[in-house]
């Protein structure tokens, strides 16, 4: 096993614009090569591309993919990678990837759960402090420790949690973020001269959520068990300030 080893080869399956950052930033610290299933021209710093074949050959996968597309990609990749072969996701929900794994790939493969809550856009300044999400779904303790050890040497905050407590934190975390920053875009704000504090954050919301793409936000809503519930108690929420708006009208027309 390639643990004490100094060197070891990682691939990242998915270059699209959160996997081309996150290889990039991996490749920091341990080698990586990049595969991705589109024949699109790719140039991502300090990151080798590969064919599919080379990155089923790897020691690590780290699978930077859709969520909706994530089945798809297990089942190619489940009769061409070692036994051995940790492969480490790195969906924004948990449960159903956690699932996925576990159902698809073959009994005793390694495999960890991720989810690096930041992106290209929220790590502009460096990963300092930044959160990710880490449950070994079943690896070696060695295997734990290393990739807890390496991600804080990226200076990274490894937050350890179930997928159950992850997707019913995020639901209401980073799905109403999402939610609100898309219904903000259908307003189609502008800047202004008389934007206050408030108003440039909201703004901030819109171009951070809708620098992903949609199928993040469409993934986020249908794949996140809590998501349903985080929606209607959403709904509930703004028909119960509509419903004191209109109180308060008829109130107003009453004393008129």
């Amino acid at each position: 096993m390639w643990y004490g080893v100094s060197i070891m080869k990682v691939g990242v399956y998915g270059l699209g614009r959160f996997g081309a950052f996150w290889a990039t930033q991996l490749s920091k610290k341990v080698e990586v090569v990049g595969y991705n299933r589109s024949k699109r021209d790719l140039i991502i710093d300090g990151v080798k591309l590969v064919d599919f074949d080379s990155l089923c050959s790897c020691d690590v996968i780290f699978l930077c993919v859709s969520i909706s597309s994530l089945q798809e990609v297990l089942n190619s990749i489940k009769d061409h990678i070692s036994d051995d072969t940790l492969v480490i996701d790195t969906c924004s929900v948990k449960v159903y990837p956690a699932q996925l794994m576990s159902e698809i790939l073959h009994k005793g493969q390694p495999l960890i759960a991720t989810h690096p809550m930041f992106g290209p856009d929220s790590a502009k300044e460096g990963l300092r402090g930044l959160p990710l999400v880490f449950h070994p779904l079943r690896c070696s303790v060695d295997q734990k420790e290393y990739w807890i050890t390496l991600f804080k040497e990226m200076e990274i905050d490894v937050i350890e949690m179930s997928p159950q407590e992850h997707d019913k934190e995020a639901a209401y975390s980073q799905g109403v973020t999402h939610f609100v920053g898309r219904m903000l875009d259908e307003l189609h704000l502008k800047p202004t001269k008389l934007a206050t504090v408030g108003y440039k954050r909201l703004m901030s919301i819109v171009e951070q959520t809708c620098n992903d793409p949609l199928q993040l936000f469409y993934d986020l809503q249908r794949y996140n068990p809590y998501a349903h519930y985080m929606r209607s108690e959403l709904k509930e929420a703004s028909d119960k300030i509509l419903t004191r708006l209109k109180i308060e009208e008829v109130k107003k027309m009453e004393d008129a």
